[in-house]
């Protein structure tokens, strides 16, 4: 798949993963133009690429990204940061570019060192062989337990932007998600950073897969201005919300262990905030999730869930529909839940407030056995 104008990218298996496959991508942008914007994780314990990265994206100027799978270089001490910095500087070397313009980026196994000479060895056998059609095979390398490669693409406005993500567990990200590149020909606004996070906040943050985050999480936006035209804030926002939207529904869709994709819709809070907030109470609730995966409409569950949101509430007042019905009115029986039908992958969740206007959706999905028997087993 090709890539916007002004990209091009390689990757290559170097051996981070025993199963052989693609483990290590590059994406440069030969501009002409390099202004970028990024948003990380808000884990406190944060990986070397992290911190390397969180700095060279001040200088809101990125030339090239280089990220791995098969190893995620957290907690891995001062040898750890020395390991990201090589890589950056190795990256700069073979590009004639600066380490500083430089995000590094990882995904894998927290606490181990990951095997440089693998590293180093790979990067020189992409770089020369990088091209325009490698948009696949990039979005293929930062794979981890991921069952497909996440892709998503936009032409509007005489301009396109590209996206690829990984992630299928520790889908709970507070400011970031995950990894996640994003690639435009068009020229950027001044105003990028800031709409850039707000996109963000809508769409990789309304999804929670498990309740646990990344200390990894990285989404990256370069520009490369190939295309000669300026967007507008407005017009940048639609293309941006389209596609993180894409792929944030895509990272759901292939969570850990899945039978199901649930949309939790908080209608009639006092303010977004609020929605969102208890949207989130139920998308991390154990014994929600559970009764989802096992069938059941037990729509108590919800009410208890909701009950423990930081948000305003009537407690006698809220209303609960499972796939269209209604089972909750004014916090009491209503409908039927017999007449609730699980049977599709896709479940929706709405719960009426009642006490205000706003509203707000967060994804998540069901708890089953195979969630708990691959993370039971992750590190062998």
């Amino acid at each position: 798949m090709r890539l916007p104008r002004g990209f091009r990218s390689g990757s290559i298996a170097a051996g981070l993963k025993s199963s052989g496959a693609l483990d290590l991508t590059v994406i440069q942008n030969q501009g002409p133009r390099f202004e970028a914007a990024a948003v990380f994780t808000s884990n406190k314990v944060v990986a070397a690429p992290v911190i390397w990265s969180r700095e060279v994206a001040k200088g809101e100027i990125v030339r090239a990204a280089v990220l791995n799978s098969g190893g995620a270089n957290a907690c891995t001490g001062p040898q750890g940061f020395l390991d990201t910095h090589v890589t950056a500087e190795l990256i700069g070397e073979l590009l004639s570019v600066s380490a500083a313009e430089v995000i590094v980026c990882s995904t894998g196994m927290i606490g181990e060192l990951l095997p440089m000479e693998k590293i180093t060895s790979g990067i020189r056998k992409i770089v020369p062989n990088m091209n325009t059609e490698g948009l696949a095979s990039s979005a293929e390398a930062i794979m981890t337990t991921d069952s497909i490669a996440k892709i998503a693409t936009s032409k509007k406005f005489g301009v396109e932007i590209s996206g690829i993500a990984k992630g299928a567990g520790m889908l709970a990200p507070s400011l970031a998600t995950m990894l996640s590149v994003l690639m435009t020909d068009a020229v950027i606004p001044k105003q990028a950073q800031r709409i850039f996070t707000e996109v963000v906040e809508r769409t990789y943050n309304r999804i929670d897969s498990d309740g646990c985050t990344s200390t990894n999480d990285t989404v990256l936006l370069m520009s490369s201005g190939a295309s000669g035209i300026a967007l507008s804030n407005s017009e940048m926002e639609e293309l941006l919300m389209e596609v993180c939207g894409s792929l944030a529904s895509q990272l759901i869709a292939d969570a850990e262990g899945s039978t199901k994709s649930i949309s939790i819709v908080v209608h009639h809070a006092v303010s977004e905030q609020d929605a969102v907030e208890v949207a989130r109470a139920c998308a991390r609730n154990n014994l929600l999730k559970a009764a989802i995966f096992g069938g059941d409409p037990n729509w108590g569950r919800v009410l208890a869930a909701v009950g423990t949101a930081n948000a305003f509430i009537e407690p006698q007042s809220i209303d609960v529909s499972l796939n269209g019905i209604w089972v909750c009115k004014s916090s009491s029986p209503h409908l039927d839940k017999s007449m609730v039908d699980f049977s599709d992958r896709a479940v929706t969740i709405e719960i009426n407030l009642n006490v205000g206007d706003a509203t707000a959706t967060v994804l998540t999905n069901d708890l089953s056995h195979a969630y708990v028997h691959e993370n039971s087993a992750y590190s062998s």
